[in-house]
């Protein structure tokens, strides 16, 4: 067994821990604990609300479309819903499926609309650990209902002064990854704050996203440039490009202008081309925003200095930015809802893209583009091997990994020089930071991806291990039986009468022990757990001893 061989598959079988999405594209679920009747529309009806219910709240979250349509599967089977047709288009969830048969053939839709896109890591760690306890058959349709009540309800657990802290030390340490210094960090840090503290007040007036990006970039550029103007008449220099590149991320991050070009990339085009229009739009608002900032700083009498290239990072440096990287990115996961330990694995994997970035990619003298390509695998490879072993769905480490690589300082290069009639400079700006984009978008797919495959569990895949059983004989056949000690049986009544082969044992349910049923008690504490509007009534265990008939579950009146 080679070197590469034996990694893969020690890093695919040391660990018992696998992600929702590798279980749900794997083998299908166990047989269900407690499945639903099938020909009973109102309870396969409720089945299918769960599932776009769950769905609803991952596309919420920004899950690719194909992922969402896999877990929103998964939970459907894991009720014993196997055959049913998923169908997501932007925000809106399909469901069909056709229970009986003949005349009594009915088909079944459940339509859902999803709310907007608003990643919310807390919603989506519990609707992931919510998928995870349905599929191992430890949760029942009714216990899932008022599950899915309680994530739907849930805020963010932090305090608003957390969250506003949080998106302001994102901006700060970006502000230092980006050249600055201290003054810079922290005079980014309460702009930042101001920014989306202001974006939180005016969300709360349900005012549209493209008017809340159009004021934070107006915030972004007119305190920076009264601030350069003002410490320049006491001798004391500052770039104001850094401070406005960091405002530009802080409000680029929350948008979905990657995650627009994952659906693309994974083969959801018409989803790929409505959130793109959207996060293309909230882009144009974030420049408009800045082109008005340039032109109030101008007639106030605060003017900007022009763009100066800024000068490749020394050795010595690099770590530094490093860290900065990996802390900004820390804190925008923590301003996002995400618990510690997520929040600290976000922030070793963006740090590990930039180490990635300056000591692998860089030396080589590659442009700009490829190199945030290719930092993207790494940020994507690394994200998936550290969720899967922790436990958290890899998207959170995905939307994080790639956050220090995001194009705030191009976006405001090319918003500047077209103000200042450099139109051909401006829209090679831009057009740059659109293709920075991309290549984040596919570099972290491709390293996901890459970690999915790595970490995967072994696929249900029967027919090809009938072709890897050869030639068939029956006295191969025999001895595969005898080995898995699987009786053999006549295929024909009409079969020969001698060397008749032993009748199959007779197996069955063990009857309980006085433990078990001193525990299966029937009361109302099984009943306490169904809430009272339900269509699934409580599903009390019943045993079947050998030689008796079976027990009738009472209902749920009773």
């Amino acid at each position: 067994m080679s070197v590469l061989s034996s990694l893969r598959q020690r890093l695919r079988y040391g660990s018992a821990h696998v992600a929702t999405i590798d279980a749900a594209k794997a083998a299908p679920p166990p047989s269900p604990l407690a499945p639903v009747d099938l020909t009973d529309p109102a309870q396969v009806t409720g089945v299918m609300e769960i599932a776009a219910r769950v769905g609803g709240i991952l596309i919420a979250a920004g899950t690719a479309n194909t992922d969402a349509q896999a877990q929103i599967h998964l939970v459907a089977s894991s009720y014993g819903l196997h055959y049913c047709h998923v169908s997501i288009l932007m925000n809106t969830i399909t469901i069909h499926t056709a229970i009986g048969t003949g005349p009594n053939r009915r088909n079944l839709h459940v339509f859902r609309v999803a709310p907007g896109i608003a990643v919310d890591f807390t919603k989506l760690s519990a609707v992931d650990h919510l998928i995870r306890s349905i599929h191992s058959g430890a949760t029942p349709p009714a216990m899932a209902e008022k599950a899915l009540d309680d994530i739907e309800a849930m805020e963010n657990p932090y305090s608003k002064t957390t969250i506003v802290s949080a998106w302001g030390a994102m901006g700060a340490f970006i502000a230092v990854m980006l050249g600055g210094d201290l003054l810079v960090g922290v005079v980014t840090f309460f702009i930042s704050a101001l920014i989306m503290g202001t974006n939180m007040f005016l969300a709360q007036y349900r005012l549209p996203p493209f008017y809340q990006n159009l004021v934070g970039g107006l915030m972004a550029v007119v305190p920076a440039a009264i601030l350069y103007n003002v410490f320049a008449r006491f001798g004391i220099q500052m770039l104001p490009s850094q401070i406005i590149g960091s405002g530009i991320i802080v409000l680029v991050a929350g948008l979905t202008l990657v995650q627009c070009l994952v659906d693309g990339i994974t083969r959801a085009p018409v989803t790929s081309s409505a959130k793109f229009f959207e996060a293309l739009m909230s882009t144009g608002a974030i420049i408009a925003g800045v082109g008005l900032g340039i032109q109030v700083a101008s007639w106030l009498g605060f003017s900007l200095p022009p763009l100066a290239t800024l000068a490749p990072p020394v050795y010595h440096q690099i770590p530094l930015l490093v860290v900065c990287g990996g802390i900004g990115s820390a804190g925008f996961a923590l301003a996002l809802g995400a618990s510690w330990s997520e929040v600290a694995i976000s922030g070793l994997t963006a740090a590990a893209g930039m180490v990635f970035y300056y000591f692998v990619v860089v030396p080589f003298g590659v442009g700009t583009v490829v190199a945030s390509g290719f930092s993207a695998v790494a940020v994507g490879l690394a994200g998936g091997l550290l969720s899967r072993r922790y436990m958290m769905p890899p998207l959170i480490t995905m939307i994080v990994g790639y956050t220090p690589m995001l194009p705030g300082l191009t976006l405001y290069r090319g918003m500047y020089a077209m103000l200042n009639e450099q139109i051909i400079t401006g829209l090679t700006n831009l057009a740059s930071a659109l293709a920075i984009s991309g290549a984040l978008a596919a570099g972290v797919v491709f390293g996901e991806r890459v970690a999915r495959r790595l970490r995967r569990p072994k696929y249900f895949r029967p027919y090809t291990a009938f072709k890897r059983l050869g030639t068939f004989s029956f006295s191969r056949a025999t001895r595969l039986a005898q080995r898995a000690r699987i009786p053999r049986v006549p295929m024909s009544p009409f079969a020969p009468r001698h060397n008749l082969p032993a009748p199959p044992p007779q197996y069955g349910p063990k009857p309980p022990t006085p433990a078990q049923q001193a525990r299966f008690q029937q009361g109302d504490a099984v009943t306490d757990m169904w809430p009272a509007t339900t269509q699934f009534p409580a599903q009390r265990p019943a045993y079947t001893v050998p030689g008796k008939d079976a027990p009738t579950t009472p209902s749920a009146e009773q």
